[in-house]
């Protein structure tokens, strides 16, 4: 199973263990919260792939009745031939690929239950005739999800692999989602520049970074045992949010809201990290983790925050100083998005500054600031563009925080007890060598504090918090004296108005609370 087979490659997966149940996964992705708060955004209209490894008995296709969805959505494909109906001969059906349907696209328990087609291929045939072929062909399937892996393949194969799958996804506009693995480092295809590479979080996961030049992968974390059943949960957020950004619901420009490094952006920036969470200005993403564990919630809340661009443009030497520039104006928003190009020359750097005034009006709250950019490696190229993220302070011209990955296509700040004051988001494209002059990149930010308002009432006590962001917890204790024994024993919040409430009888209970995230 981990041999070559002539110049093509044998794909397997890995299966380990049991998925855990789909309904708790849709709380922790944030799903459940985002079906509660929007309407029918479940990836209408949206077309998929889902392409499945198998062994020679080409048991790779998903059964519709399992996941409770008609026959007539499905198209089969293999070496054998392709097909239309279900059972066929051109392959059998795999409990792998159903249970991977099931957290897809299933309509019980899956995240986009509402795809308009789904093409279903062995991956053998995916790769030897979609994918690692120069005569590439559209297949209009905008996502694509790979719960397998390329095993036993050397450095020098990875590459080739990642290249061809690069090619693919800057020609056709496809976001290739695939399982990291279940162990050791990361595998090809997850290990693609322009694709999302999913960890599972509680579960098996294969770690970063990458080995051919250390790039941050994993990008994204979602439950599960395995990287298997992880993946089509974000590949589900991932059409969702296709869905959202191409009806509008994040402004006016559909196609830059739906555009697959926005989508990846948007990803990332709404993850929630884990309390061992870490990066550095060199390396964006943690290396278990990613950007944290999706919320789709959160992803689809900035994505709603509407498109802002820049304040201003700027043009500096190469490798000079490149400080906040003083000027005026302010994004209008503390969470959205952008869809943009920047520009470099042989001897200067381009800068985009995006000012914001972070306040809230409230002496002593500071801000938790998590900003994503992403951009894609072009076709036929070897190297990407280098581009940075930098936050400053906006008054003093400090630096706060940078993202300046040599390698990366992503660059991710994550900044908790941020200051109230005002700041300079700067997007960032080195001069000198170039792949190109111009570069289009996503951005995707937010800034928070999180209120948490109690009121009494009678023998009751009202707490009341915003939905947004979500990913937190109510803690309760009796008293403040250490060792503070804080409880998680609450009951689930109503929600309201975009406001969590809670009522809770203060008679001979804690008295004291507070919200956490992990």
């Amino acid at each position: 199973m981990n041999t070559l087979r002539g110049a093509q490659f044998l794909l397997v997966f890995v299966f380990l263990g049991q998925m855990a149940a789909r309904a708790s996964n849709l709380d922790t992705i944030g799903f459940t919260l985002l079906q509660t708060v929007t309407t029918n955004v479940n990836g209408a209209g949206i077309r998929v792939a889902q392409a499945e490894a198998s062994s020679p008995s080409l048991d790779f296709e998903v059964n519709p009745n399992a996941i409770s969805q008609p026959t007539n959505l499905f198209a089969y494909y293999s070496v054998s031939g392709s097909s239309t109906v279900f059972p066929n001969s051109v392959g059998i059906e795999s409990g792998h690929a159903d249970n991977v349907a099931a957290n897809f696209y299933g309509m019980s328990g899956g995240v986009s239950t509402n795809v308009a087609h789904v093409d279903n291929y062995d991956a053998n045939y995916f790769w030897d005739s979609v994918v690692g072929v120069v005569s590439q062909t559209d297949i209009n399937d905008p996502v694509v999800n790979q719960s397998f892996i390329f095993s036993g393949i050397t450095i020098s194969q990875q590459e080739q692999v990642d290249s061809q799958y690069d090619n693919y996804a800057a020609r056709y506009k496809t976001l290739f989602v695939s399982g990291a693995g279940n162990g050791g480092a990361v595998y090809a295809p997850a290990t693609c520049y322009n694709g999302l590479g999913v960890a599972a979080y509680g579960g098996s996961s294969s770690v970063g970074p990458t080995l051919d030049n250390g790039r941050a992968k994993p990008d994204i974390t979602a439950p599960a045992d395995v990287t298997s059943f992880s993946a089509p949960q974000v590949a589900g957020a991932a059409v969702v949010l296709m869905q959202a950004g191409l009806r509008g619901d994040g402004g006016s420009d559909t196609n830059a809201a739906a555009d697959i490094c926005t989508v990846k952006a948007l990803l990332l920036n709404g993850s929630i990290k884990p309390f061992d969470w870490t990066n550095n200005s060199s390396s964006p993403l943690d290396t278990r983790y990613g950007a944290g564990v999706l919320n789709a919630f959160n992803s689809y809340e900035q994505l709603a925050g509407g498109k802002h661009g820049y304040i201003v443009s700027t043009s500096v030497s190469t490798n000079s100083l490149h400080p906040p520039t003083g000027d005026t104006g302010t994004i209008s928003v503390l969470s959205g998005w952008d869809f943009n190009t920047n520009s470099s020359s042989a001897t200067s750097d381009g800068v985009k500054h995006y000012y914001f005034n972070v306040t809230n009006g409230v002496s002593n709250t500071t801000f938790t600031a998590t900003i994503t950019l992403v951009w894609n490696r072009h076709r036929n190229y070897t190297n990407i563009n280098n581009l940075d993220l930098f936050l400053y302070d906006a008054f003093s011209s400090n630096l706060v925080a940078c993202s300046t990955s040599l390698v990366d296509n992503v660059e991710h700040l994550f900044v908790p007890r941020l200051p109230q004051g005002r700041y300079d988001v700067q997007v960032f494209k080195s001069g000198g060598a170039t792949v190109t002059t111009n570069e289009t990149c996503a951005l995707a930010f937010e800034f928070f504090s999180m209120p948490l308002n109690a009121v009494k009432s009678g023998t009751n006590v009202v707490l009341q918090w915003p939905v947004y962001p979500a990913g937190f917890i109510l803690e309760s204790t009796t008293n403040l004296i250490s060792p503070i024994l804080w409880s998680t024993n609450n009951p689930a919040p109503v929600v309201t108005n975009s406001q969590n409430y809670l009522v809770l009888n203060a008679t001979n209970r804690n008295q004291f609370f507070r919200l956490r995230r992990p």
